[in-house]
């Protein structure tokens, strides 16, 4: 089954690469929202996690192509993926990622820019590996050709830690990308990447996290990333637990909605096991989807 979803924005051609997929808990997922309304959208397993894909974007750019996000990577013990539920074992000891690059003909080497979100575990974890025949179990970078682009703001919060936000940033998947000199550090409250790939910060998830937002000929898709993790998290109440500003997500979430709507723009999720993209429109209850495309590759 095919790990790629492959859709047109303007002139720009968009690939949605499933990169594996992850179980977390339910109810950190859906924060205050009880379990009896959130698990009528998406059951629990016994140990009340549900599951989840870990999604990615890469775009084809006139500038080299363009990956947004890279997944878990392979470098974590078993432990850690009991945990998480990770499935995402590719071929010759690498990830689902690099699978969905080869269906497309591509490989790592052939990545020209990485932009993150943000620097969570499951959005940069793909940032590094390392080589299974390596005995010294060296990190190296994944996509040794690019250019890695990151809010500095979320750099800085991601390597000074604490004890509420420390398990989820592993320095692993970053810092050997900072010291190879790698990184481009954005400022600002927004910023172009490259033309027509621009993105906007959406405090909450965390302080400095970042959404992306494709334009091309009139046409615009939105990868809110961990503002909106799946089609789910639509309603504006419907917030993770595991955002350190909540009320900041709520305002960050009305913000694209407020634009998203009014400019037409589809929507791509990057948690979310069933629907990969659909158009952001106004309903009776909120914010709702038109034009859904729905997979069942991780839904399996």
């Amino acid at each position: 089954m095919t790990l790629v979803t492959t859709l047109k924005v303007g002139r720009l051609t968009v690939h949605a690469l499933e990169a594996g997929v992850q179980k977390l808990d339910g109810g950190a997922m859906f924060g205050v929202v009880p379990k009896p309304l959130w698990q009528r959208r998406i059951p629990a397993d016994e140990r009340n996690r549900i599951r989840m894909a870990m999604r990615v974007l890469l775009i084809e750019h006139d500038d080299g192509l363009v990956l947004v996000d890279s997944g878990l990577g392979n470098k974590e013990a078993a432990k850690f993926l009991d945990i998480y539920g990770i499935e995402n074992t590719g071929a010759d000891g690498r990830t689902t990622l690099e699978d969905a690059l080869a269906e497309l003909g591509y490989r790592p080497d052939d990545v020209k820019v990485v932009l993150n979100t943000h620097l969570h575990f499951d959005h940069a974890g793909g940032n590094t590996w390392i080589a299974p025949d390596d005995p010294d179990k060296r990190v190296r970078l994944t996509f040794p050709n690019a250019q890695y682009v990151v809010h500095g703001r979320e750099y800085a919060w991601a390597t000074h830690t604490n004890e509420r936000t420390q398990a989820s940033y592993l320095l692993h998947n970053f810092v050997p990308v900072a010291e190879a000199g790698k990184f481009r550090f954005l400022e600002g409250p927004s910023a172009q990447v490259v033309p027509g790939i621009g993105v906007i910060v959406t405090p909450g998830h965390v302080p400095w996290h970042m959404s992306v937002l494709i334009e091309s000929d009139g046409d615009a898709l939105l990868f809110p990333a961990d503002t909106i993790p799946t089609a789910h998290h639509l309603p504006l109440a419907w917030i993770m637990g595991y955002d350190v500003e909540p009320l900041r997500t709520l305002e960050s979430k009305r913000a694209l909605y407020a634009r998203g709507v009014a400019e037409g723009w589809r929507i791509a999720f990057e948690h979310d096991a069933d629907t990969v993209v659909g158009r952001l429109v106004a309903g009776a209850r909120g914010v709702e989807l038109s034009e859904v495309e729905v997979r069942s590759k991780v839904a399996d």
